[in-house]
């Protein structure tokens, strides 16, 4: 373990910032579904990419404790954008 104050080591510094951008590219894209909606062609290509090529149709289960169930993808993706949860799968 590190003493308090000391600075990262490089690989630890790679892991730290490598979490930071992942979270900036998930905000964006939000950013994107939240200005352009969910038909989107460019957010419908994110969604594509993020399921293997095909958005899910009807309801979504999730495994948000609480929440378990959406009506359908888009709306999952901004429950997940609203909360800042961009890494909760379905």
């Amino acid at each position: 373990a590190q003493q308090p104050g000391t600075p990262l080591s490089d690989q630890e510094y790679r892991q730290f910032f490598r979490s930071l951008q992942a979270a900036r590219h998930a905000s964006t894209a939000c950013l994107l579904r939240a200005l352009y909606g969910c038909q989107n062609p460019l957010v419908r290509r994110l969604d594509e990419y993020e399921n293997h090529g095909v958005i899910p149709e009807g309801p979504i289960c999730s495994e948000l404790p609480g929440t378990p169930f959406f009506p359908d993808f888009c709306t999952f993706s901004f429950y997940r954008c609203n909360r800042k949860s961009y890494f909760i799968k379905v």
